[in-house]
């Protein structure tokens, strides 16, 4: 066994790598960029190396400098997470050069299954069902119009080298093609170094069904059951759970043994993940086809070993160790469900744009997941584990994956691990930047969600107007009512008590008038109970002038509700709704019909830069007609190309921004008239 390794990652997968490494007696050296020199992943390694500027392509991405750190170091193997090197057949055979250990597969697995034009082919030949598409090298944007229009509409294009969502676009036409074409090119090459692009057909309401592949050097090969990904925004996993609602035994065993046929064909060992496209319309589940093999270890691993109770970051170092595997496919089991969701730093009530900054506050619902070596250790605190790598203070930078933390529960049942979820995701404190834990509160409540109706429309097809809060029922609106009344009176009680006011023998009032999203609540607070609109509601809580979290038991059940102070009330969060709420004294609210409102000024006019990022592209100049829809601006942010097109038609007054420009969230780009 290795007495010491290096992480070639960052984020919450170093830590991840970190606490199994520490468990097994392993001593760990983390590599850092600038922008991560506080990290805690830097902290908790035993060792660390300074690897260069904040940008991946001068830190992260360099071979060398990782190679360098390893010697400087002594580090004898280097796990390379996921993302950055992890799935570069260059950087495998210079590790493997200098002696060093690469904890993942064989060179020749990772150079026949990386690449997604390959790879089909490989598919093909192995008698795989494959996507319908076109796999050579497209020339140019009419070569691909040409192609797509032979495949028939729509179609996918994605960059061979792509993955995590980025390099991929969907066209239901020619002008798609022709818009996209060039884009998928370009982040391709900015994420992966290549270019190259394929196009295949894109099959209508499917899931994204993947099953865990695990094997070691000595030809043994298992399949860790499925887990269901297809919940997806922009092509990028948003939640993922295992089992499938939708697999069946049958299925399950049919799906797994072809993906283990194809993983022998490459000789293939360590963990990885075969991904299939597969026919919602099908309950058979024969239509399954092969979509990619990703040659590492994927973000939504925890979901798996919840279920199965097998570390594969343990069996990683081990199989990279020449270790055999000590379970058969008979010892695969499935107990439980697990889901887990991915919280992000971006704002859904914005359109999901990227959201950089500071974290002000973080405060996750369990501490950071520790490995302790149980099995069911792996499903952290009462089923809930937080697998993060953020801190108080920190910054979410521009320069990686805008992950904060994933936040993973497990249930003996489907509907008790989304119960877990909406209860955790209520307690999850995040403040600084957007975030998109309402959105996945909302999910996770969606009756569509519960039922299992899943395909990667999902997102698109409940939300086509944006996201603007999950639904409340009524029963919830007049707790948080009762709520705001009781914190209310409690401020009151506190104002009155401070010296130099009128007097403190004044009680605080016990009659309010609480607005609720602009619905009107009468609430009166007794000294035994609380009445909302002259009902009583069964509720017990405690309240401290200046909580950020306010957690309440109403009729044997609990609610969270975390609370930020506006200048007549609270903006009170829970259940994936933010509530704008207003309390004041039942004698003062008839006041409020003579006070002024304020217009908000007309911003039309203007192209308002929506997220920090840089401007790639200006597609039109002053002076230059514009029509409703088109495309003014490209801004990339989080490597992920943003086009920001024209609200209304109109002429260029001026241009205020440049191409190459980094820009602030809210800059103005140009001016209309």
């Amino acid at each position: 066994m290795f007495s010491k390794i290096l992480i070639a990652n960052r984020g919450e997968i170093a830590c991840r790598v970190i606490k199994t490494a520490r468990r097994m007696g392993i001593a760990t050296v983390a590599v850092y960029s600038d922008a991560d020199a506080r990290a805690p992943f830097v902290q908790m390694a035993d060792e660390a190396v300074h690897i260069g500027p904040s940008p991946a392509s001068e830190s992260y991405l360099v071979a060398d400098k990782i190679i360098a750190a390893c010697k400087a170091t002594g580090a004898e193997a280097v796990h390379p997470g996921y993302g950055f090197l992890s799935e570069r057949t260059s950087f495998a055979e210079a590790l493997a050069k200098e002696g060093i250990a690469f904890i993942g597969p064989p060179v020749n697995a990772i150079a026949a299954m990386g690449d997604k034009i390959e790879s089909k082919k490989l598919a093909k030949e192995a008698g795989v069902n494959v996507v319908p598409g076109f796999v050579g090298e497209i020339s140019d944007t009419d070569h691909a119009v040409e192609i797509a229009n032979e495949i028939g509409y729509p179609v996918m294009m994605k960059a061979s080298a792509g993955g995590g969502g980025k390099g991929m676009r969907l066209a239901y036409n020619e002008q798609d093609v022709r818009e996209g074409f060039e884009s998928v090119k370009r982040e391709g090459l900015n994420s992966f170094g290549d270019d190259r692009v394929f196009i295949e057909k894109f099959i209508l309401n499917p899931r994204h069904i993947e099953i865990q592949i695990l094997g070691d050097q000595h030809g043994n090969i298992l399949y860790l059951n499925e887990r269901e990904c297809s919940i997806q925004r922009r092509h990028q996993k948003v939640v993922e759970e295992a089992p499938s609602p939708f697999v069946t035994p049958a299925m399950r065993k049919a799906m797994g043994e072809q993906c283990v046929a194809l993983a022998k064909a490459v000789g293939y060992y360590s963990a990885g993940t075969v991904e299939l496209i597969v026919s919602g319309a099908d309950p058979t589940g024969e239509s399954f086809y092969f979509l990619e093999m990703n040659t590492r270890l994927q973000v939504e691993h925890p979901v798996t070993e919840a279920i199965t109770a097998i570390d594969l970051v343990e069996q990683m170092i081990r199989v990279a160790a020449g270790e055999k595997l000590e379970m058969t496919q008979d010892d695969i089991r499935i107990d439980g469900w697990a889901i887990e969701n991915r919280v992000y730093a971006e704002d859904p009530y914005r359109g999901f744009l990227p959201s950089t900054g500071r974290l002000t506050r973080y405060q996750p619902p369990v501490a950071g997941w520790t490995d302790d070596g149980a099995g069911n250790g792996r499903r952290g605190v009462d089923g809930v584990r937080v697998d993060d790598g953020v801190y108080d203070g920190g910054e979410v930078s521009i320069f990686y994956d805008p992950m904060i933390a994933k936040l993973i529960t497990w249930g003996e049942t489907r509907d008790a691990a989304a119960d877990l979820q909406v209860a955790a995701l209520d307690r999850f404190e995040i403040e600084g930047l957007g975030h998109n834990i309402d959105f996945l509160s909302a999910i996770m409540q969606h009756p569509r969600f519960r039922s299992g109706e899943l395909t990667t429309g999902f997102i698109a097809e409940e939300y086509p107007e944006g996201f603007h809060g999950a639904d409340t029922s009524e029963e919830v609106v007049r707790a948080l009512a009762a709520i705001a009344g009781f914190m209310a009176s409690a401020n009151a009680d506190r104002a009155r008590r401070v010296d130099g006011q009128l007097g403190d023998r004044l009680d605080p009032p016990a009659k309010w008038q609480v607005t609720v999203d602009g619905a009107e609540h009468r609430v009166k607070v007794g000294a035994k109970h609380i009445k909302v609109d002259g009902e009583k509601i069964d509720i017990a809580l405690e309240y401290t002038p200046g909580d950020r979290l306010v957690v309440a038991e109403i009729d044997d059940s609990e609610l969270a509700v975390k609370v930020a102070r506006t200048r007549t009330g609270w903006r009170m969060t829970t259940r994936g709704r933010i509530h704008e709420v207003r309390a004041l004294p039942a004698h003062v609210a008839p006041l409020t019909r003579h006070m002024i409102e304020k217009i908000p000024p007309d911003l039309s006019k203007f192209l308002i830069c929506p997220m920090p990022g840089l401007l790639v592209a200006l597609h039109v100049g002053e002076g230059d007609a514009v029509e409703l829809g088109q495309p003014l601006a490209t801004v990339e942010a989080m490597k992920m190309e943003n086009i920001l097109r024209a609200e209304k038609a109109g002429v260029v007054k001026s241009v205020n921004a440049a191409q190459g420009d980094s820009l602030a969230v809210d800059a103005v780009i140009l001016e209309l008239e």
